[in-house]
C-alpha cells in the first residue's frame, strides 16, 4: 500500500568542519535531562494550583502547596509571566493565570466544538468522494488539521490529527485565510512564505491575487503547493457569527484529483461547508 506523504528529512550527512563539539558525559545528560523535567513538572503543577476560589496565589503559599523553595517559585513564576501564561497583580504582587491560557483554551474548544458538530458531514463527503476528508482550523500562519478521514483506496492522501502546515500553499488555508482582515493576511506574508515543495510559490503579490479569486469564487486549490502528488479543494466554515472558523477539504493524489476533477468536486465541497457552518447556527441567504 502506498500513501502520499511529504519526504522525511533524514539530516545532513555532511560531516561538519571546525572544532569538535564537547561531548558531556552520560551520567551529566542524564542529571540535566532529570533537572529539566522536574522543572517542566513543578511549572504544569504551578499552573494547576488556580481555581475559581483560589485565582490569585502568593509566592509563599505557591512554594508551600508546591513543596519547593520561593526563589523555584520566583523563577518558574518569571518564565511563565513572560510567555503569558501569568499574570502579577502589581498591587498585591500575587500571581493570576494568564491571557495566553485563553488563547490556548478558546483554540482547544473551537477544534472539540467544530469536529464534533462537522463529524455528520465529513463521513457524508468521503463516501461521495471516496477520497481523504480534511477539517482545520487557522492557528497564526498555519492551519491545524482537527479531523481527518482517510480515503480507503490503497493510494491515497494520509494526515494525522494535529497536523500543521502553512496556511498560505494549502487549500485549507487559503479557504480560510481568503476571509480573514487584511492585518491577518499581512502577519502571515510578514512572517515568510517558504517553499514546502517544488511547485510552492512563494511570491506575495501572487498569493494576495489568488486570496481574491478565493473570496470571489468561494472555494481555493492546491495542486503539489504543499506536497508533492497530491491535490486539493477547500471551502470555509463559518460560525454563527458569520466568521470564517475553519475549513474542509477534500485531497487526493494528482493521478485521481485532475485539475476538471477539483473543479466538479468543488460544489459539493462547498454545500458540505455550508452544511457545517448551519449547525454551527451561520444562515446564508441564499443557497448554493
Amino acid at each position: 500500500m502506498t500513501d502520499v506523504r511529504p519526504l522525511r528529512s533524514r539530516g545532513d550527512r555532511r560531516q561538519a568542519r571546525g572544532p569538535a563539539p564537547s561531548v558531556r558525559p552520560a551520567a551529566a545528560t542524564r542529571r540535566g535531562d532529570g533537572k529539566r523535567l522536574s522543572s517542566v513538572a513543578t511549572a504544569i503543577a504551578l499552573l494547576k494550583s488556580f481555581s475559581e476560589e483560589e485565582y490569585e496565589i502568593g509566592v509563599s503559599d505557591l512554594a508551600r502547596s508546591l513543596g519547593v523553595a520561593k526563589s523555584t517559585v520566583h523563577r518558574l513564576a518569571r518564565t511563565l509571566v513572560s510567555e503569558g501564561l501569568l499574570e502579577q497583580n502589581p498591587e498585591t504582587e500575587k500571581y493570576r493565570l494568564g491571557i495566553a491560557l485563553f488563547g490556548l483554551g478558546a483554540l482547544v474548544r473551537r477544534r472539540m466544538n467544530l469536529s464534533s458538530e462537522a463529524r455528520q458531514d465529513l463521513f457524508a463527503l468521503r463516501q461521495a468522494t471516496g477520497e481523504t476528508v480534511q477539517l482545520a482550523i487557522l492557528d497564526q500562519a498555519e492551519i491545524m488539521y482537527v479531523y481527518n478521514l482517510e480515503s480507503t483506496q490503497a493510494i491515497r492522501v494520509t494526515s494525522d490529527i494535529g497536523v500543521r502546515k502553512p496556511a498560505f500553499c494549502t487549500a485549507n488555508g487559503r479557504a480560510i485565510l481568503a476571509f480573514q482582515s487584511e492585518e491577518v493576511i499581512a502577519a502571515v506574508i510578514g512572517r515568510g512564505l517558504e517553499p514546502r515543495a517544488p511547485k510552492t510559490d512563494t511570491d506575495p503579490k501572487r498569493l494576495l491575487r489568488l486570496l481574491a479569486e478565493v473570496r470571489a469564487r468561494g472555494y481555493a486549490t492546491e495542486d503539489e503547493e504543499s506536497e508533492a502528488g497530491m491535490r486539493a479543494v477547500a471551502a470555509p466554515i463559518r460560525g454563527a457569527g458569520g466568521q470564517v472558523v475553519g475549513s474542509v477539504g477534500v485531497a487526493g493524489p494528482v493521478q485521481r484529483l485532475t485539475k476538471e476533477a477539483l473543479t466538479k468536486l468543488a460544489p459539493l465541497v462547498i454545500r458540505t461547508a455550508h452544511a457545517i457552518s448551519a449547525r454551527l447556527g451561520h444562515q446564508y441567504r441564499t443557497a448554493f
